[in-house]
C-alpha cells in the first residue's frame, strides 16, 4: 500500500474543509476576533489607568494579605523591577492577556466541570478530548487560530483559552466528585432541593479543587502566552521572539525575567488563596 497516497488526500481533504470552514465561516469568526481583541483591549486599558507603582502596591497588599508582609514587599518590589528594565508596557501586555484569556477559560471551563462532575457519562466523554488537548504541543493550536482569525491577540487568546481550560475542568469535576457521601445523605434527608444541595453543601467541598484549576489554568495561559508571541500577540512573548530573531540576547534575558517575576508572583497569590480556601472550607 502506498501509504503517501494516503498521506496526500487525507492532506487534501484537511486544506478544503479549512477552506470550506473559513469561506463560510467569515462572519463568526470576525465577530470571535472582534470579541477577543475588544476584551483584551479593555483589561489592558484598565490595567495602564495605574502607573506601575500603584500596580506595585496593589500586589504588595495582596502579598500582605493572602501570605506574609515579607512576601508582599517581595512582590510589589518584583513588579517594580520590571518596570526598572523598561519593560512595563510588556509587562502589562502579557498580564492583560493571561488574565484575559484565564477568565474566558473559567467561563467555559467552570460550568463544563460541573456538568462533568454530576454527570458521569459526559465526564467519560471529556477524559479524552482533554488528554488529546494536553498531549499536542501547544503550538499546534496556533495554526488554524492564524487560518481563521489571522495574527495578533486574537490568535494568541483563542489558542491560550484552548490550553487553560483542562485543568480547570478536571480539577472542577473531580471537586464536585469528592463532596462525602454523608454529607449529601444528610442534605437529602434535611428535604434540600437539588440547588440547595449543590450551593450548600457540593459547591462548598468543590472549591479548594476549583481553585487548584484556576491556579494550573493560570500557569497553562503564561506558558502559552510565551509561546503565542510568534503571532503578534504583543507582550514579553513577542518581545522575546523578534529578539531571538535579530539575537538581542540581552533583551530577551530581560523579557524572560519580566516572565519569572510575574509568573511566580501571580502563582504564589493565586495558590495562597486557594489553600487560605482549603482552610476555610475545613
Amino acid at each position: 500500500m502506498d501509504t503517501a497516497v494516503i498521506t496526500d488526500t487525507f492532506d487534501s481533504w484537511t486544506d478544503s474543509a479549512l477552506d470550506w470552514v473559513s469561506d463560510n465561516g467569515e462572519w463568526l469568526f470576525s465577530f470571535l476576533r472582534t470579541v477577543l481583541e475588544g476584551t483584551y483591549d479593555g483589561v489592558l486599558w484598565l490595567l495602564h489607568l495605574a502607573p506601575s507603582y500603584v500596580i506595585g502596591l496593589i500586589a504588595a497588599l495582596l502579598g500582605w494579605r493572602l501570605i506574609n508582609a515579607a512576601s508582599g514587599i517581595l512582590a510589589g518590589l518584583s513588579l517594580i523591577f520590571c518596570e526598572v528594565m523598561g519593560l512595563w508596557a510588556e509587562t502589562m501586555s502579557t498580564l492583560a492577556m493571561v488574565i484575559t484569556a484565564t477568565i474566558l477559560a473559567l467561563l467555559v471551563g467552570l460550568p463544563l466541570g460541573i456538568a462533568a462532575g454530576f454527570i458521569r457519562s459526559l465526564d467519560r466523554i471529556l477524559e479524552p478530548v482533554l488528554d488529546l488537548i494536553q498531549t499536542l504541543p501547544p503550538y499546534i493550536y496556533l495554526l488554524p487560530a492564524i487560518a481563521l482569525l489571522g495574527y495578533g491577540p486574537a490568535t494568541a487568546l483563542a489558542a491560550t483559552v484552548i490550553i487553560a481550560m483542562p485543568p480547570a475542568i478536571r480539577l472542577t469535576s473531580l471537586g464536585i466528585r469528592m463532596t462525602p457521601r454523608e454529607f449529601i445523605e444528610l442534605g437529602q434527608a434535611s428535604g434540600l432541593t437539588p440547588w440547595q444541595m449543590f450551593i450548600k453543601i457540593r459547591l462548598p467541598f468543590a472549591v479548594p479543587s476549583m481553585m487548584a484549576g484556576i491556579n494550573q489554568s493560570l500557569m497553562m495561559a503564561f506558558g502559552m502566552v510565551v509561546i503565542a508571541g510568534i503571532v503578534g500577540s504583543g507582550g514579553l512573548g513577542q518581545t522575546i521572539y523578534e529578539s531571538l530573531r535579530t539575537l538581542d540576547i540581552a533583551t530577551s534575558i530581560n523579557a524572560a525575567i519580566a516572565i519569572v517575576i510575574l509568573t511566580m508572583v501571580l502563582d504564589r497569590l493565586t495558590q495562597s488563596a486557594a489553600h487560605r480556601t482549603e482552610g476555610g472550607a475545613e
